[in-house]
C-alpha cells in the first residue's frame, strides 16, 4: 500500500541536494553489562540485526511515477535488505571519543538512498573505555527530534536485568486503540488521508482569518528589533553561507544541576542558561576569527506551546511547536548581561506567541523560516540578510537511568541538520541528569568546530562565577 506524503515531509525531500543531507542522526553511549564476554558487540550487532520483523515506518522509502501523477508517495521497501540499514563498524587506536566523533561526522555526511527506506543504524566497537557506540540516522520526513527520542526510549528500560527490549525498527504488539486518520502506519487509505487533510486545512483558513493583526504585530516588534516571531535584524556573519556536504561532529554534556544551579541563583530557565552558554562560546569563538559582529548574533530557537483549541496545532492535537527569534547578545562583554538579556528576548518572544492562536503560531512561524529557505533556494543568500544566524534547540529526554538489555545507556548525543545560510546547529538533550550538546557544523564553513566545546565550559564556569556560585 502506498500513502501520500505529507507536505512537511514533502518539503524537507525536495530541499536536500548532496550539500544538504535532510537526516537528524543520535550517538548513543553504552556501557557494557557485567560479565559481558569478547563476543558481546557482535552479539549486540546481531540482536539488532535479527528482527523477526521490521515495523513499517522503517520499511517505507519515497517514490513518485507517472502512476502517482508526480506526486511523492511512501511505498514498502519490497527489497528491503537489513544488513544495509544495520551496521557493524570499528575505532581505528587509539579508540578515543576523537575518533568516535570523526566517524560520526563522515557518516552523518552521506545522504541516504530514496531507493531504499531513509534510515542506518551503526553499532561501534572499539573505544579504548570499553563502552559501545551505537549511530543513527533517520530522514527528517520520518521522524523529528522529538519523535526520535521518543523511538529511542520506548526500546529501553530502567530495570538492569530485562533482556527482551527490541531494536527500535523492530515490530511491537500494540494494545488495541482507535487510531486517528493519516498516521504513517500504513492503515490510511488515499481517501481517508485527503479527507482529513481537507478538514485540518479549512479548519486552519477559518482560525488563521486573525493572522493579519498579529503579523502587524509581529513585524512592528521586529522592525524595533525586538524580540519576535520573526527577525529583521540579524547580521551577516561566517555561519550565513553557503555549505559543502562534508560534516563536523562535537558533543559533551554537563550536569543538568549546575545549569540548574545558575537558573535559581539568577532567575533564569534551564533553557536560558543553555543559550547563555552558545552566547559566551560563540562571541569568544567569533573573536578568535576576527570575525565577531558588533551587533548581537539571532538564534532560531523552537518552542514547544500548548495547543489552545485542539485538532489545529496537527491532526492529532496535542501541542503546537513555534519557534523564537532570540537575541543572544553576543555583543555584550558581561556574561550575567548576556544571560539576562536573553531571558529577556526568550519571554518577549513567548509573549508574543501566546497572543496567537495555534493556526497563527503554525502559520508565523512557516514565515519566520521563509527567509532561510527561500534565500538559499533562489540562491540570494549573498543578498538576501539571514533571518538568524544559527539554531539551538533542546529536546527533553529520559530524568533517570536506562538501559538496553543490560547494557547502560551513559548518553545520548544528537546530530543536526546544517542547511544552506545556517552552517551551524546546536542541538541538546537531557538525560539522566545531564545536558548533552551535540553541534553539526559544514566541515569548511565552521573551522575547528571542536574548539566551541571548550568555550561552552568555560561560559558555564564564567556564569557560575557571575550568579555567586
Amino acid at each position: 500500500m502506498v500513502n501520500p506524503i505529507d507536505p512537511t515531509a514533502t518539503g524537507f525531500l525536495l530541499a536536500e541536494n548532496r550539500n544538504m543531507p535532510m537526516h537528524v542522526g543520535g550517538l548513543q553511549l553504552f556501557e557494557k553489562p557485567e560479565g559481558a564476554g569478547r563476543n558481546y558487540v557482535r552479539e549486540m550487532y546481531e540482536q539488532m540485526r535479527d528482527v523477526e520483523q521490521i515495523a513499517p515506518l522503517f520499511l517505507k522509502h519515497p517514490h513518485r511515477s507517472a502512476r502517482t501523477a508526480g506526486q511523492l508517495v511512501w511505498q514498502p521497501d519490497d527489497q528491503f535488505d537489513i544488513e544495509h540499514h544495520v551496521r557493524h563498524s570499528a575505532l581505528p587506536r587509539p579508540g578515543r571519543i576523537r575518533e568516535l566523533l570523526e566517524l560520526c561526522s563522515r557518516l552523518h555526511s552521506t545522504r541516504l538512498a530514496w531507493e531504499r527506506p531513509l534510515w542506518e543504524a551503526t553499532v561501534i566497537e572499539g573505544l579504548r573505555d570499553g563502552r559501545v557506540a551505537m549511530y543513527t540516522k533517520t530522514h527528517h520526513a520520518l521522524v523529528d527530534g522529538v519523535s526520535a527520542m521518543r523511538l529511542l526510549a520506548s526500546v529501553l528500560s530502567t530495570d538492569p536485568d530485562e533482556r527482551n527490549m527490541p531494536a527500535p525498527w523492530a515490530m511491537r504488539p500494540r494494545a488495541p486503540r482507535e487510531e486517528a486518520p493519516g498516521r504513517d502506519d500504513g492503515g490510511a487509505s488515499l481517501s481517508d488521508v485527503s479527507a482529513t487533510t481537507v478538514r485540518t486545512a479549512l479548519a486552519l483558513a477559518t482560525e488563521a482569518a486573525g493572522m493579519p493583526g498579529a503579523l502587524i504585530r509581529t513585524l512592528n516588534k521586529s522592525v524595533r528589533n525586538e524580540t519576535s516571531a520573526l527577525s529583521l535584524y540579524a547580521p551577516r556573519t561566517i555561519l550565513n553561507q553557503n555549505i559543502t556536504g562534508s560534516r563536523r561532529f562535537a558533543a559533551q554534556d554537563w550536569p543538568v544541576e549546575r545549569l540548574r544551579g545558575v537558573g535559581k541563583a539568577t532567575g533564569t530557565t534551564i533553557n536560558d542558561v543553555v543559550l547563555a552558554m552558545v552566547s559566551g562560546a560563540m562571541r569568544t569563538y567569533l573573536a578568535d576569527l576576527d570575525a565577531l559582529p558588533d551587533t548581537t548574533l539571532v538564534s532560531m530557537v523552537p518552542v514547544g506551546l500548548n495547543a489552545k483549541q485542539s485538532g489545529l496545532a496537527s491532526a492529532e492535537g496535542g501541542n503546537a511547536v513555534g519557534s523564537v527569534m532570540v537575541q543572544l547578545g553576543t555583543h555584550l562583554p558581561d556574561p550575567a548581561q548576556r544571560l539576562s538579556a536573553i531571558h529577556t528576548s526568550m519571554k518577549d518572544g513567548k509573549e508574543v506567541l501566546s497572543s496567537m492562536t495555534p493556526a497563527q503560531i503554525l502559520a508565523m512561524s512557516a514565515l519566520g523560516q521563509a527567509p532561510a529557505i527561500l534565500g538559499p533556494a533562489l540562491r540570494m543568500s549573498g543578498v538576501v540578510r539571514p533571518p538568524y544566524n544559527l539554531i539551538v534547540s533542546n529536546v527533553p529526554g529520559p530524568r533517570t537511568t536506562h538501559y538496553w538489555n543490560g547494557a547502560k545507556l551513559t548518553g545520548t548525543y544528537p546530530l543536526s541538520i546544517p542547511i544552506n545560510g545556517m552552517a551551524l546547529n546546536i542541538t541538546c538533550t537531557s538525560y539522566d541528569g545531564k545536558m548533552c550538546f551535540g553541534l553539526t557544523g559544514c566541515r569548511r564553513t565552521v573551522p575547528h568546530l571542536q574548539v566551541l566545546l571548550q568555550y561552552l565550559d568555560d561560559e558555564l564556569k564564567a556564569l557560575e562565577r557571575a550568579a555567586g556560585i
